[in-house]
């Protein structure tokens, strides 16, 4: 198996692809950190005067968009890509123009997570209007209200954005969420650890990338307790240290390529896998027939002939399956033999990619009702959130646009999949969470252009 070890950035002038499909997926590509923690590791570093490093860091856009959020603070940020290194000198903090924190606004939502580490080193943030995937509500309310009740003064109306002062400081809370939000838990973490006092956080998320996050900030110096019941516990500390760390694998983009290797019938090794934070993906796939060795360095994962079994899959909060899990996997499942059900349970929106599949020739009807026993937060809404498949149906070539990171990848491997030749339209949307997604598919044989 031929090893792709192309680590730059790989953004090309157009963004279309052609892609040619038809053809099992075969050979070794890598995986690094995960996007959904690197980011806000970077983040963090801005709570410590120094200099932090952080390891097995992609080439994605989101690292550049942080990065460049941090140099409008006057932050020093160096990113060695062939290594997968950041260093990051957060020893002086400045305030960034509001015109150039508003020309990032549509690239990310991570803005809204500098407001904790700002307001602690300069006494204020702004935050300019967010962007990112359209898969569904995610609002800020949760962020802005967690802030408030640390003792944060907020004006939404200062400059086409949020402006977030603490005249004294901010202190420790008691804080309910009412859904166990990644984002608001990450605010309250990164916001509380140099709060006075303690803070209590009940019905936390505790994601992988949740834990990874505690274990930097405990590394920098932070008091930070996770109980079974989702309640996070942090005493507020005087002051932290630069980190050094390296950042855990990315699960979603692991899961994206076992997925592929399953709708294409091939064969991939994932180096950098990790089992740990894939158990629940790793059942399901062997659910449906697929076949997979965890090793040392990785894991491989294969079709190994037969017919796919269809299945029923709820997405939940850690530990339940992964929604950014289930998008890649609907692709695979249109070739499993039978009826297989999934009920979206975390995004209201997460079905759009699905128009492009059965254009594509793919028999998947959606619901408003909720096809599953799990307790849903859309149950008697007006939001298509559960989708049947009937499978096997084949696939063939057709004009696609990306609608966000993970569909957008979805269409690659419904596009690999189908015999004849598709266009996928916007495809640098998949640079944001996807390092160097064309040169691993020529790595694995793929057919592209």
């Amino acid at each position: 198996m031929a090893e792709n070890t192309a680590m730059q950035f790989d953004e090309n002038d157009t963004d279309i692809l052609k892609v040619w499909g038809g053809k099992p997926l075969k050979g070794t590509i890598e995986v690094r950190g995960a996007k959904n923690f690197v980011s806000k590791a970077m983040v963090a570093a801005l709570l410590a005067p120094g200099t932090s490093v952080l390891r097995n860091v992609p080439a994605i856009r989101d690292v550049r968009v942080v990065s460049d959020l941090l140099r409008l603070h006057g932050i020093t940020v160096d990113y060695q890509p062939e290594e997968g290194v950041v260093t990051i000198d957060a020893s002086d903090v400045s305030r960034a123009d509001v015109a150039d924190v508003h020309t990032l606004s549509g690239s990310s939502r991570i803005p809204i997570l500098f407001s904790g580490p700002l307001l602690h080193r300069l006494g204020e943030a702004f935050l300019p209007s967010l962007g990112g995937d359209m898969i569904g509500n995610r609002p800020i309310d949760f962020h802005l209200a967690t802030l408030q009740k640390l003792g944060a003064v907020v004006d939404n109306t200062y400059k086409g954005g949020t402006h977030i002062t603490a005249p004294h400081g901010l202190h420790g809370a008691q804080i309910h969420l009412p859904y166990p939000s990644v984002g608001a838990t990450e605010q309250t973490l990164l916001a509380a650890v140099l709060a006075q006092g303690k803070t209590e956080l009940t019905n936390a998320a505790v994601e992988p990338e949740i834990m990874a996050l505690v274990a930097v900030l405990q590394k920098m110096g932070a008091i930070i307790s996770v109980d079974v019941d989702r309640t996070i516990r942090i005493e507020g500390v005087d002051h932290l240290e630069p980190y050094s760390h390296r950042a855990l694998t990315d699960r979603i983009e692991t899961a994206s390529w076992a997925s592929a290797a399953l709708a294409t019938r091939g064969d991939i090794f994932v180096k950098g896998a990790e089992q740990e934070t894939m158990i629940t993906y790793l059942n399901v796939f062997r659910k449906i027939g697929g076949k997979f060795e965890v090793r040392d360095d990785g894991i491989r994962f294969w079709y190994p002939g037969g017919e796919l079994n269809p299945v029923a899959i709820e997405t939940d909060v850690h530990p339940g399956f992964m929604t950014d899990w289930q998008q890649p996997l609907v692709c695979a499942l249109t070739q499993a033999n039978g009826l297989s059900i999934v009920h979206e349970t975390v995004y209201e929106n997460r079905f759009g990619f699905t128009d492009s599949l059965i254009r594509m020739g793919a028999k998947i009807q959606l619901y408003k009702e909720c096809l599953g026993s799990l307790p849903c937060r859309f149950r008697q809404s007006n939001f298509v959130h559960s989708a049947v498949i009937m499978g096997p149906t084949p696939l063939h070539g057709a004009d696609i646009d990306v609608p966000d990171i993970r569909g957008g990848f979805s269409h690659l491997i419904a596009a690999l999949a189908a015999d004849g030749m598709s266009t996928v339209h916007g495809i640098s949307l998949i640079d944001r969470g996807y390092e160097n997604f064309r040169g691993k598919l020529r790595a694995l044989g793929a057919t592209i252009e």
